[in-house]
Formats: structure tokens, C-alpha cells, sequence
């Protein structure tokens, strides 16, 4: 099959706006890539569309293994389009650490979702992303919103420590559990509680459903001990099953109160430009490796210093100053800091 022809910064922008979903996906391919031409590319795309940005409800849900994530994600997907809202699902998808290659294929998985016409589904091998989160998954977001879906949904790999990530490119932040939360507490980073809007105990339908009402009294009880990140939203924590539809509703009625409070305090606001700050700083950090270890001095200083410090010759502080040193040097800044 020939390729298709490359896109100017005009084809991808009328397309993105216009909501042609194969230019969407070619301009979401875009600003994933990582070569160079691409990535100065992508950067004069975002600015062309991001002041059409900025009305979607962005929420991010995240969960423990098997507490049904993505039968949530297609379930909750399905009504807000019945609803007549339009959804991005940024499915970020584990990768094989071994294979480098995505293990389990959003599509697959969301599949009511994926075939809904008012719906996009993306999936994102994670790689070695912290947080679940892709490099470029800010960006993404930019993109969907300028293309008219006015709700996205990022789904991440799972609770870790650097779920922060998450956190901080959504307006509303759901964590998603289980029943038996006598036993679980004790697996659950208070931090992960410390970052959620709302908690949902997940699969409380049948024989569950009295053991899911109590792991909710729990949670609540655990959130008590946290301090809320917001002067106008206190965190509740509700029941639902996916499987069911059941609770799903009134799970987005709380983020569309907590949408309401936050814009109403200025909060959203304050959040929203705070994370501009952060995905710019990001960004800066990100170059400025990539910068580092294109550097062919700088290649060469990695590789000398490398074996000496896995032998234990070199002390790791010192190796790194050797390593920004050849850096500073190749750009003529040597002796800065």
C-alpha cells in the first residue's frame, strides 16, 4: 500500500477542527512522534489549535489491577454519548518490557466504545513513562479537544506513586477500587488518596454488593485522615458496578458538581494555568535530555564513565558532573550551573 502523503500545517489543522477522524489520528501520530522534523511540526500544529481548547471536562481514572478500568471506560463512554456528548478515551495500554510492544489492545477491550461514532478511542503504549501516562499524552488531549469531543477520559495503567502525572493533566481525578477494603488499605498509597476527586468501589453488584458498601464506609473513613485538596470539594466515595451500569451516573453528576464548584471558586482556572506551567517545564526537561544524549561528545563520555561506576570505580555524583561537564563544554557554557 503506498503511504499516504505527507500533511502541511494547514491540511492537519483544517482537518483536526473540521473532526475528520483520519486526519485526527495522523495528527495524534504526529505529535507522538519523536523525530525532529515531526516534533517542530507538531509544536506549530498545538498552537494553531489551542485556543479552540479548553470546554472539555478532562477526567482521569485510574484503579488496581482488575478493578475493571476499561469495562468502566466503555460503559461510562456509551452514556455520555447517548447523552449526546462526544468522548476521547486516551487509553494508555501496558507495554511488555521485555518485547517494547503493547499487551493488551484498547480496541479490544473497549469495544461498544470503539465502534460509537461520537466516541475515539486511542490506544497508547505506556513504555517507560512514570504514571502510566505517555510522553505526549498533554498533547493528545490538545488535539481531541480542538477536534470537538468535550469529554476525555484518560485511562491509566494502574495506582503507583507517580500517578501525579495523571493528576495533574485532568480537571477531576476518580479512583477506581474493590471490595475488601479491610485488607486493601493496606496496599493503597495514601498519596493516591490524597490526589482523588471521588473514590468508587467498583463490581458492587450481586453477592459483592453488601462487602463493596463496606469497603466504601472504609475509604470514606480513610479520606478523613487526608487533607482535601480543595476548599470547595470534599471527595465522596460511592458504589457502583460497570458490568451493571449501576452508579455510573451518578458518578458523573459528581464530576459535573465538582466542575461547577471549582470554576465558580476560580479554582479551575488557578489548576488549569498551574498545569500549563508544569507540561511547559516538562517539556523543557524532556529537550533538554534528548538534547544530552544526542550530543556525539557527550555519547562518548557516557560510555567512558559508565563501566566505572558499575564498577564501583567511580563515584556516581562525580560521573554525572564529568557527563554535564562534556555537555556545558560542547555548548560553550562550561563552568555554569
Amino acid at each position: 500500500m503506498t503511504p499516504a502523503p505527507p500533511l502541511t500545517l494547514d491540511q492537519y489543522a483544517e482537518g483536526v477542527l473540521g473532526g475528520d477522524r483520519a486526519v485526527l489520528g495522523r495528527a495524534i501520530t504526529l505529535v507522538e512522534s519523536g523525530r525532529v522534523d515531526h516534533r517542530k511540526l507538531a509544536a506549530a500544529l498545538l498552537e494553531r489549535l489551542l485556543p479552540h481548547t479548553g470546554a472539555a471536562r478532562r477526567v482521569g481514572i485510574t484503579g488496581v489491577p482488575g478493578v475493571g478500568k476499561s469495562t468502566f471506560i466503555d460503559q461510562l463512554g456509551v452514556n455520555l454519548t447517548a447523552a449526546g456528548h462526544r468522548v476521547a478515551v486516551l487509553a494508555v495500554d501496558p507495554t511488555s518490557r521485555r518485547t517494547g510492544g503493547s499487551i493488551l489492545g484498547d480496541k479490544t477491550r473497549m469495544e461498544r466504545l470503539a465502534n460509537d461514532p461520537n466516541a475515539f478511542v486511542r490506544p497508547s503504549p505506556a513504555g517507560a513513562t512514570l504514571g502510566g501516562v505517555t510522553r505526549t499524552s498533554r498533547e493528545v488531549m490538545v488535539v481531541c479537544e480542538a477536534a470537538g469531543y468535550d469529554v476525555v477520559l484518560v485511562e491509566t495503567v494502574g495506582v503507583g506513586q507517580s500517578e501525579t502525572m495523571v493528576a495533574e493533566m485532568v480537571d477531576f481525578f476518580l479512583v477506581l477500587m474493590l471490595a475488601g477494603a479491610g485488607d486493601e488499605l493496606q496496599g493503597i498509597k495514601k498519596g493516591i488518596l490524597e490526589l482523588a476527586d471521588a473514590v468508587a468501589v467498583n463490581k458492587a453488584d450481586g453477592d459483592n454488593a453488601e462487602r463493596a458498601l463496606r469497603a466504601a464506609s472504609d475509604y470514606r473513613h480513610a479520606l478523613r485522615l487526608t487533607t482535601p485538596a480543595s476548599a470547595v470539594w470534599e471527595p465522596p466515595v460511592m458504589t457502583c458496578s460497570a458490568l451493571a451500569n449501576e452508579g455510573l451516573v451518578e458518578i458523573w453528576e459528581q464530576i459535573q458538581l465538582h466542575h461547577a464548584r471549582m470554576d465558580a471558586s476560580g479554582e479551575l482556572a488557578v489548576k488549569r494555568s498551574g498545569q500549563q506551567l508544569r507540561w511547559m517545564w516538562s517539556m523543557v526537561e524532556e529537550n533538554l535530555l534528548a538534547d544530552l544524549h544526542a550530543d556525539p561528545r557527550v555519547r562518548v563520555a557516557i560510555a567512558e564513565v559508565e563501566p566505572e561506576v558499575r564498577a564501583g570505580r567511580l563515584p556516581a555524583p562525580l560521573a554525572a558532573e564529568r557527563i554535564l561537564g562534556t555537555y556545558r563544554s560542547a555548548d560553550g557554557v562550561e563552568g555554569c550551573s
